[in-house]
C-alpha cells in the first residue's frame, strides 16, 4: 500500500539550542512502504542498559531533553523515536493511516531493526497508551519501567478531562502544539521550547497526527486496540517481573493522580510514586528530577 505522506524541511529544526542531538533515520521498517522514522540515539552504542523514551500528543521526542543527558550521563543509552505524524518522522496525510496497530507495530518494528536488549520503557501520555502494550510480546527485551502520566485503554472509558481533550481537538480549526504545551508546563517551557514543539507543523496539512490521536485512543468497546490493552492489563498484573518507577504530574486533569492510582494498581509491585506537584500533562518538562531519582531507585546511577 502506497502511503501518502510529507516530512518536515530540516531547517524548521535549525534553532534548537535545547536540543543538540542530531536525528538517525530508518526507512526500511517493514509494511511502511519506504516512510522514514526519525530517532534521537544518544550514549554509549554497547551500553548494557537502554532507555527508550516514548513521546506521546501532541510532542516529539524534543520533550525529553531533560531526562535524555541524565540517562547518558551515567552510561547508558538513549533511544527516542518520533511517532509517525510527529516530530522529524514523515507525517501521511490520510486520517485512515493513523490506527492504534499502525503505530504500535512501528515501534515493534524499530525495537527489533536496532536489536533493542534490556530495555528500560520510558513513557508518558500516546508513548505509554502503545508503550505499555509492547512489553507483553517482547518479555525477553524489557526489564524496566518508568511510566509518567498515561494509561491502558482497554474500553473501558475514560477521564473528563480526556473528552473534554477529545472534544477540543475535534472541533477546534488547527491545535496550537506550542502553545499548548507553554499553557501546561508554564515557567518550564521558554520562547525556544515553543518553536521547538511548532517546528514539525509548517501548516494544518501537517497536523493530521495531532488532530487525529485523540479520536483513536481505546476508551471505548469495541475500538482497535482495546484487546491489546486487556491483554496488556493483566500482563502487568500478573507477569511482570521487572523494576518499576512512577511520576505523577499532579496538575494534569486527563491523565493526573486518579487514573496513575488506577495504574499503579494494575502495574505488579510498582512501589510509591514520585508526585510532582507543579507538573501538569506534560511532566517531562520537569524530567530531571525525576531521571535522578529513577536511576537511584534502579541503582543505575
Amino acid at each position: 500500500m502506497s502511503i501518502e505522506r510529507l516530512r518536515t524541511p530540516e531547517e524548521r529544526f535549525s534553532l534548537l539550542p535545547g536540543f543538540p542531538y542530531q536525528p538517525k533515520y530508518i526507512e526500511n521498517l517493514e509494511g511502511y512502504d519506504s516512510m522514514r522514522m526519525a530517532y534521537i540515539d544518544e550514549g554509549k552504542p554497547d551500553a548494557e542498559t537502554t532507555f527508550l523514551c516514548l513521546h506521546g500528543e501532541p510532542t516529539w521526542s524534543y520533550l525529553y531533553r531533560k531526562m535524555i543527558p541524565v540517562f547518558v550521563e551515567a552510561g547508558h543509552r538513549v533511544i527516542a523515536p518520533d511517532l509517525f505524524g510527529f516530530g522529524r518522522s514523515d507525517k501521511p496525510v490520510d486520517d485512515e493511516i493513523y490506527t492504534f496497530n499502525f503505530h504500535r507495530n512501528s515501534l515493534m518494528r524499530l525495537i527489533e531493526h536496532l536489536e533493542l536488549k534490556n530495555i528500560t520503557l520510558v513513557c508518558q501520555d500516546w508513548g505509554g497508551i502503545l508503550g505499555l502494550t509492547l512489553p507483553m510480546d517482547m518479555q525477553d527485551r524489557f526489564t524496566r519501567l518508568l511510566v509518567m502520566n498515561t494509561a491502558i485503554a482497554a474500553g473501558d472509558g475514560a477521564s473528563d478531562g480526556f473528552y473534554h481533550w477529545r472534544n477540543f481537538s475535534i472541533g477546534v480549526p488547527e491545535i496550537p502544539v506550542g502553545g499548548l504545551i507553554a499553557n501546561d508546563a508554564r515557567s518550564e517551557v521558554n520562547l525556544f521550547d515553543i518553536v521547538a514543539y511548532d517546528a514539525p507543523y509548517p501548516d494544518n496539512r501537517y497536523k493530521t497526527g495531532v488532530r487525529r490521536f485523540p479520536s483513536i485512543v481505546p476508551v471505548d468497546p469495541g475500538m482497535e486496540g482495546v484487546e491489546l490493552g486487556i491483554k496488556a492489563r493483566e500482563f502487568w498484573s500478573k507477569d511482570w517481573n521487572g523494576d518499576s518507577f512512577m511520576a505523577i504530574g499532579m496538575r494534569d486533569a486527563i491523565l493526573g493522580e486518579n487514573v496513575m492510582k488506577l495504574l499503579r494498581s494494575t502495574i505488579k509491585n510498582c512501589p510509591e510514586p514520585l508526585k510532582v506537584e507543579e507538573a501538569g500533562h506534560f511532566v517531562q518538562e520537569y524530567g530531571k528530577e525525576i531521571a535522578e531519582k529513577a536511576l537511584a531507585h534502579f541503582h543505575l546511577q
